[in-house]
C-alpha cells in the first residue's frame, strides 16, 4: 500500500491549492461541480452533494479517437500560426479561465 500525501488550502470561498507528494494543482469551483488545474492537466468534476455519487473527466486529453480526428484535422488547418501565436492563445485562455472562476467565486460569496 502506498503512502498518501494530500493537503487542501482554501485560498477564499471557491478557490482551492491542493498540495500532495507529487506536486500542487487549483481547484475552482463550489460543492457538485469543480474545474481543477495541473500543470497543464485539466480536470472536470461533477457530484450530486452528500451521495457520494459523483462524475469526473479530464477535460484537455482527447479520450475518443473521433475527437482526435477532428482536432488533427483542426491542427492540419492551423500549421500555418506559429508556435508563440500558439502559446499566445494558450495563456489568454487561460488567464480567461480564471477570470470567469474569479467572477462566479465571487458571485457565489455574495449572494450568500
Amino acid at each position: 500500500m502506498g503512502l498518501r500525501l494530500q493537503k487542501r488550502i482554501t485560498l477564499f470561498k471557491g478557490l482551492t491549492l491542493n498540495l500532495s507528494k507529487t506536486g500542487a494543482s487549483v481547484s475552482i469551483g463550489a460543492r457538485g461541480a469543480r474545474l481543477n488545474i495541473r500543470g497543464n492537466k485539466v480536470t472536470g468534476s461533477v457530484g450530486i452533494t452528500g451521495t457520494g455519487l459523483s462524475y469526473r473527466q479530464r477535460l484537455d486529453n482527447l479520450g475518443n479517437t473521433e475527437q482526435a480526428e477532428q482536432m488533427q484535422d483542426l491542427h492540419t488547418v492551423s500549421d500555418s500560426v506559429s508556435e508563440q501565436e500558439d502559446k499566445e492563445v494558450t495563456w489568454k485562455l487561460l488567464a480567461l479561465l480564471f477570470f470567469i472562476g474569479f467572477i462566479v467565486v465571487t458571485a457565489l460569496y455574495l449572494s450568500k
